[in-house]
């Protein structure tokens, strides 16, 4: 399957962020955080800070969204909605409903806030056992013409049957993924697009069969599950850059056959929670 070389086809300039000013960890969610852990806030903000320059660095505008007390993970702004341009290009949101009641209150605040962008919101209308987390595990492929959406974890598959009836009526695809290691917890973690049919994965996040449909529908970067502990797939290509938290011999190798330039930003105060790169940020297209 053809790959190198190819461009990106959906285009990006924006990226949206929110200040961690009132990040902590006041429970454990997920294998990587621990009820009581003490955040260095000073350094969080100092890390979130260089992460701005690096999107910035880029060729993206950053966007800051306010931050509200008692919302201490709404810094981690990839998971409260999906967005994207339909065909008509007209920006539409689909917000989330998140698996964790302590982080259901920040969807209302990111709704706003597209709302007031000028995006259309849309619902699907979720209850009960059924949850979506956003860009945690909805990601746009790189032409722009599917979606991959990981479920098992956060998102359950039927309310990833849901988002993939409106995508489809929307004329998109949507890749079911399903997930499997609880460190894993949200596609963002162990997937990354880098480039139209090339993806960079840690393989043992994933079903054998999705595994498989995976190899099938892309060209796999493969890399180990310690350095995917290291969220090294939890980093964002765009523009020709890839930022991440981690950089190791093997990823360098990866990312200079694609002639993509790395950009490291120690988010070492995130990964307590859980989250790096592609967790604290919303792409805007």
């Amino acid at each position: 399957m053809p790959y190198k070389g190819e461009t990106l086809t959906q285009q990006v300039n924006r990226v949206l962020m929110l200040r961690p000013d009132f990040f902590s960890i006041l429970e454990a969610k997920n294998p990587f955080s621990r009820e009581g852990v003490t955040v260095d806030l000073p350094l969080a903000l100092k890390q979130w800070d260089a992460l701005r320059a690096a999107f910035e660095r880029a060729g993206l505008d950053v966007c800051v969204m306010e931050a509200w007390p008692g919302l201490e993970d709404m810094c981690f702004a990839a998971n409260q909605a999906f967005v994207g341009m339909d065909r008509e290009e007209r920006s539409f949101a689909i917000p989330s409903r998140m698996l964790h009641r302590s982080r259901r209150d920040e969807v209302e605040h990111f709704a706003r806030w597209y709302s007031q962008q000028g995006y259309r919101i849309v619902e699907l209308g979720l209850e009960g056992e059924e949850f979506l987390e956003g860009a945690g595990d909805l990601l746009w492929n790189p032409d722009g013409d599917s979606v991959w959406a990981g479920y098992g974890h956060r998102s359950t598959l039927a309310a990833v049957d849901q988002f993939a009836a409106l995508m489809d009526h929307m004329g998109f695809e949507v890749r079911k993924l399903e997930l499997v290691d609880p460190y894993f917890y949200h596609l963002n973690l162990c997937f990354t697009p880098l480039v139209p049919g090339a993806v960079l994965i840690y393989p043992g996040a994933f079903a054998p069969e999705t595994l498989a449909q995976i190899r099938g529908w892309a060209h796999t970067f493969e890399v180990s599950r310690e350095e995917a502990l290291q969220f090294v797939c939890n980093g964002v290509s765009v523009n020709g850059y890839y930022i991440t938290p981690k950089i190791t011999r093997h990823l360098e190798q990866i990312l200079g056959s694609e002639g993509i330039e790395p950009i490291v930003v120690e988010l070492t105060e995130f990964q307590k929670a859980g989250g790096s790169v592609a967790s604290l940020k919303m792409l805007l297209p």
